[in-house]
């Protein structure tokens, strides 16, 4: 059957080891050398609190969006210092600070394992024993790996369960801060302006990888930018996607529309302002609760964004015709259709069962019903208790063998822990538990135990050591025995929920996520047989390629030009009267006289294919030259979750802070002496 592209524009998050080589020559004339790939892959960094990263000198030194670093800055902060609002530098290496909790990984090899896990299932098998048989072989997989090459070893699946491939990754854990903008220019806009343009934020931070106690040495980086981009120039962009739902049925999306993102937003608009209460009450309180009011409103922008698009009827209609384009193909293709023609009825049924267990499965087993650090320890350690009794092929997968060091580095992390603000957050979603399931509800009442959701949190706060790492490692290390004879709080509170959690754990994994698999595995074969190489996995939070060229565009009448300078940044506070969050800093304003007139890039539009996950992907050019970190995108490009646009119809784009302004910045305003040097040598 004759292949016909259905790409459009700069589409596609593509595979390191499937790049779209063919596409690339036509569009932009491009062959890249023998050994390019690798390195944009090895010089490319995905960091566990979420972001993307890259290499920038063979000593080590990583950059990424400050946004991204912020977790880990807040971490570090106290009452007595205020990283993310007063900023950091290291003058030596001796004054980089270690980051608790973050582990970067870098993909190393990869290795198509398809064959192996859908050879596990039979044709007789149920959907509960074909995703036991899966997830035992992809264990084995991960663990055979493991102890053969001593790398983290993951398998990844693609095309929402059309292929399997194993991702080699080398890890580490000995990060250190080097520097950070001030949050009032690293944010600039805040909430107002995020996924807005133009931009003007220095959204930028450097880490250092070490190991063995020394800056690690790496030949796998890229070499910084010093001039501004032009327009149309070939770009890429490497970096780690989340989530995306291009592969996805109208049934799905449908379900997204009408049920799962206003259910969501609902949520996220509940802790945005029991949040801004709580900050409310003190600077202290404000300081502690600006890292997860930030987190909550970028995801609650997000997802007004996506719910907007699909909620357009022309969109929709897009989004159908392509589907019932494909359905047609398959349909009067009789072998084909035998094949490949129940996919789209089997989504409907999962997303029809998801409706009926949506409550409890995110109550319950997702955590919403019980939001606290405090609680999220319990449940790893009660767990951890049970799992490592099991063989490792019937463990729940994150207790796999070959996962339990990244799992025991979060358990056992120094970062801080404030009892008021667990309390607060707990309070609250205990009262969204009791209202959503109701108060008369048997298990309510006993997480409750008598009180109030307020008292009921108070109490247990109250009774947990948890905040303890020695007592983490005492309790980790005492297995099954301990567990049950602690007499912990949130361990009998998580002890209680854990049977009911799993029971709809296991209803979703067999009769929600194995018959999508099923369904989608059809599908992605389907597209294979009709489209070849076109076709590009969604995105999984998992290394890909993108490219694309800073570009300019026109939105209700007013041409946006592709890039904004640094200049332009006081023109931008002054017309919002220089006031929070478009007030400067103070070290901006030292140096106002000789940064009015400056030219360099700040923050500029491209057509990258990109989404949540991306923040703090490099982009570089053919030379493997930064030339940027991308941070965001505006408000057209989050659509592009569901279907991609093609810049010349829509204004959909990703933003980024420039190589040069950055570079500009920490020699005009930060006068990071050793950084620079180490940047341009």
């Amino acid at each position: 059957m004759a292949e016909q592209s259905i790409l459009r524009g700069d589409e596609g998050m593509w595979l390191p080891n499937a790049l779209p080589l063919k596409r690339l020559k036509e569009l932009y004339g491009f062959e890249p050398k023998p050994g390019w790939a690798e390195r944009v892959q090895k010089a490319s960094v995905r960091m566990n609190n979420g972001g993307s990263a890259s290499f920038v000198s063979p000593q080590g030194l990583l950059v990424t969006n400050h946004h991204v670093a912020e977790s880990i800055l807040g971490d570090l902060s106290s009452p007595q210092k205020d990283y993310i609002a007063d900023g950091f530098y290291a003058e030596s290496l001796e004054k980089e600070i270690k980051a608790p909790q973050l582990e970067v990984n870098i993909l190393w090899e990869i290795e198509d394992v398809t064959e192996r896990v859908l050879g596990a299932v039979t044709p007789e098998m149920s959907t509960d024993e074909s995703k036991e048989a899966k997830k035992a072989e992809i264990v084995r997989i991960e663990k055979e790996s493991f102890e053969a090459t001593r790398l983290r070893s993951d398998v990844v699946t693609l095309y929402q369960g059309g292929q399997y491939h194993l991702y080699r990754y080398r890890k580490y854990t000995d990060i250190r801060l080097v520097f950070a903008p001030e949050h009032d220019i690293a944010n600039f806009g805040g909430d107002f302006d995020n996924y807005e343009y133009p931009r003007y934020s220095l959204d930028v931070a450097f880490f250092r990888v070490y190991e063995n106690e020394k800056p690690l040495e790496t030949e796998y980086f890229f070499k910084w930018a010093t001039e501004n981009s032009k327009e149309k120039d070939l770009q890429f962009v490497s970096g780690h996607p989340g989530h995306t739902d291009r592969l996805s049925t109208s049934a799905r999306i449908k379900y997204l529309r009408d049920f799962g993102l206003p259910y969501q937003l609902n949520l996220l608009r509940r802790q945005e302002i029991s949040l801004q209460q709580y900050a409310g009450r003190s600077a202290e309180n404000e300081r502690r609760a600006q890292r997860p009011i930030h987190s909550v409103q970028n995801q609650r922008k997000r997802l007004v964004g996506q719910l907007a698009a699909i909620e357009d009827p022309d969109f929709m209609a897009a989004i159908l015709e392509r589907e019932e384009e494909l359905r047609n193909r398959v349909s009067v293709d009789p072998e084909m259709k035998a094949r490949y023609g129940d996919a789209w009825a089997m989504v409907e049924k999962a997303e029809a069962k998801v409706l009926t267990i949506r409550n409890e499965l995110n109550l319950l087993e997702n955590g919403l019903g019980f939001l606290s650090r405090y609680f999220g320890i319990a449940r790893t350690l009660v767990r951890l208790a049970d799992e490592n009794e099991k063989p490792n092929s019937e463990r729940l997968r994150e207790y796999a063998e070959a996962s339990l060091d990244s799992l025991l580095e979060k358990l056992f992390s120094p970062a801080p822990i404030y009892s008021d603000l667990e309390e607060h957050t707990l309070a609250d979603s205990l009262a969204l538990l009791a209202e959503t399931l109701g108060f008369e509800n048997i298990l309510v009442k006993q997480v409750l135990a008598g009180k109030s959701p307020v008292g009921r949190a108070q109490k247990l706060v109250s009774g947990t050591k948890l905040g303890d790492v020695e007592e983490r490692k005492r309790l980790a290390a005492g297995g099954k025995k301990v567990i049950a004879e602690s007499n912990d709080h949130f361990i009998l509170l998580a002890r209680l929920i854990d049977d009911g959690a799993r029971a709809v754990r296991k209803i979703f994994e067999s009769e929600v996520e194995e018959v999508r698999e099923r369904a989608y595995a059809k599908i992605a074969e389907a597209k294979f047989a009709l489209y070849g190489e076109d076709i590009y996995p969604d995105a999984t939070f998992t290394l890909r390629f993108a490219f694309g060229m800073p570009l300019g565009y026109a939105d209700g009448g007013i041409d946006f030009p592709y890039q904004t300078t640094i200049s332009g940044t006081f023109a931008h506070a002054e017309k919002h009267n220089n006031e929070k969050p478009w007030q400067l800093p103070k070290s901006w304003l030292e140096h106002k006289e000789e940064l009015l007139s400056d030219t360099k890039c700040l923050n500029f539009v491209t057509t990258h294919d990109s989404h949540g996950g991306n923040s703090g992907s490099p982009v570089i050019d053919k030379d493997l030259r930064i030339v940027g970190l991308l941070f965001d995108g505006n408000l057209q490009s989050l659509g592009n979750t569901f279907v991609y646009i093609k810049h010349a119809v829509d204004p959909s784009r990703s933003v980024s802070v420039h190589a040069a302004g950055i570079l500009d910045l920490l020699k005009r305003v930060y006068k990071t002496e050793r950084l620079i040097r180490e940047l341009t040598a």
